[in-house]
Order: C-alpha cells, then structure tokens, then sequence
C-alpha cells in the first residue's frame, strides 16, 4: 500500500475495515494532487468530475451573488470531503466554486471510478452511504441554523462543529460561511468575550 492512501485507509476503516485487496482497489481509485493557495479545484459553471478527500490544507465551496457577495457553503480540511455533488453526479455545470484557502493535498476519485468502487464491495456502497448520511445530518443543522439562529448561535456553533479552523481562517472567511458581515462577526466575538 502506497502511504499517500494511509489517510483515506483511515478514514475508511472507521466504518468497516477493509482487506488487503480493497485497500489496493482503494490505492488505484484515489490518486494525489496538490493545489496551491488560491488554485481553483472546481469553477463556476465547469463540470465537476471528482470527489476530493483532504489530506491537507483547507478548501471552500462558495458562490459569489449578483451583487459581488460571497457565499460560502462548506469548509473541508484534513480528513473531511468536499465536491458539488450534484454537479457529480447529473454531469451538469456547477453553481459552485471550489479553491483552495492553503497549500492543500487532496486524494481525488473520478465519478466513473467512483461508480466501480461501489460495484467492487458492498463495504464501499456502506461507506459511502454513512458519509452521505453523516453530511446530509450536518446540511440540515446548517439550514435550521441560517433560518433561525441568531448571528452569536450560528457563531458558537462554528466554533464548535470547525474549532481546527478558527485559527487558520480569516475573519472575512468566516463571516462569509455564517451569512453575517465581518463587523457583526466581530460584535459576536466581542460579546463573547464580555459574558466570559
């Protein structure tokens, strides 16, 4: 086995271990790339032809408004997926932009290799069904958040679902990914700070 797979062989065997021919599948799947700082992965209105698993670094999901605001709807660092997969899976153009905030490393499967890995085991189509389940879970809390949060909830719950971000994000960056200005996000963190 290749150590650049050990991540994702990690991750993986979480949710079912896998044997010796599996992992080599998994090997083959998955090929590494890096992406320097600002690099984009996925741009608005191309075609989104891989699943990005993180080895490395942090990327953003987000999409810019006809008034030049930036909406940024995930985070991905070590061990966390990011991809449109809508965009994946109907081979249609994305609404999204996907770059890179760091230096980041990332494992990518293609849509058609990924479609064999499930035909390959049913530990693959098990996996992949509990990260879906597990990320579908974690969008419908950032929806209720967006509706009916108010700026410190939706902060405090940043703080606590992304705390291995909060220092390697600007303030801008994260404000973008609340829905709130740069000044609110800096009267929530004021406010914190006084009621502590």
């Amino acid at each position: 086995m290749e150590p650049y797979i050990t991540p994702i062989i990690n991750h993986f065997e979480k949710i079912i271990l896998l044997n010796a021919k599996e992992k080599a599948y998994v090997t083959e799947a998955f090929q590494p790339r890096l992406y320097r700082k600002k690099q984009y992965i996925l741009q608005e209105g191309d075609v989104c032809h891989v699943l990005n698993f993180v080895v490395s670094g942090c990327l953003r999901m987000y999409t810019i408004n006809e008034k030049g605001t930036q909406h940024i709807v995930h985070f991905a660092a070590e061990n966390e997926w990011i991809s449109n997969l809508m965009s994946l899976y109907k081979e249609t153009p994305s609404e999204f932009s996907i770059d890179a905030l760091e230096n980041t490393t990332v494992l990518q499967i293609k849509r058609e290799d990924l479609l064999q890995l499930y035909g390959y085991s049913p530990k693959f189509n098990r996996i992949f069904r509990v990260l879906i389940e597990e990320a579908y879970a974690q969008l419908q809390q950032r929806f209720l958040l967006s509706i009916s949060a108010s700026a410190q909830e939706k902060y405090r719950y940043f703080t606590q679902a992304y705390p291995h971000l909060l220092q390697r994000l600007p303030q801008t960056q994260i404000a973008a990914f609340l829905g709130i200005t740069p000044v609110s996000l800096s009267n929530v963190k004021a406010e914190l700070l006084r009621l502590k």
